[in-house]
């Protein structure tokens, strides 16, 4: 048995995924191809689907006109090792996009992701639990994580 995530996109399915692949290591289109038959999304041949692996997980998509658009009850989470990697993920998936509140963001196609460090992870799990209250506290009052100030928010 396998789970598998599928996104479904009004246009640009393509266009997304190859972006998305690009910037996650690990990743890559298995395969793109169209519906050979009629379906309620259009005509034979209208409708692309594609198979891709973003990191270690495996997704589906479709691109067959609108339907529901993405909204929070579907992100996607990637943890970060360093500031750098949160730096650079959030610059380019911002664009076109909006920013939100703790680490959020919405992409170009109105796609929800977290971009969170590893590390906020480990400070919000730590046993004192005054220090554990700073580090959310810091973290809630953030857009786009700092490490270093999480960091601060730690020690007092």
């Amino acid at each position: 048995m396998k789970v598998i995530q599928n996104l479904w996109f009004e246009k640009d399915m393509e266009a997304a995924i190859n972006f998305y692949t690009s910037l996650i290591p690990g990743s890559a289109i298995e395969w793109i191809s169209t519906i050979p038959a009629d379906t309620p999304g259009g005509p034979a041949g209208s409708v692309k689907i594609a198979s891709f692996t973003l990191g270690d997980q495996r997704y589906m998509a479709i691109e067959a006109g609108p339907l529901d658009p993405f909204n929070h009850s579907f992100s996607i989470m990637v943890e970060c090792d360093t500031q750098a990697e949160i730096d650079r993920l959030w610059d380019v998936l911002k664009e076109g996009g909006s920013t939100e509140q703790c680490g959020w963001l919405r992409d170009r196609w109105g796609l929800s992701w977290q971009i969170s460090p590893k590390r906020l992870d480990e400070l919000m799990k730590d046993p004192d639990h005054a220090k554990a209250k700073r580090v959310t506290e810091a973290m809630l009052k953030m857009v786009k994580f700092d490490i270093a100030e999480l960091e601060a928010a730690a020690g007092g």
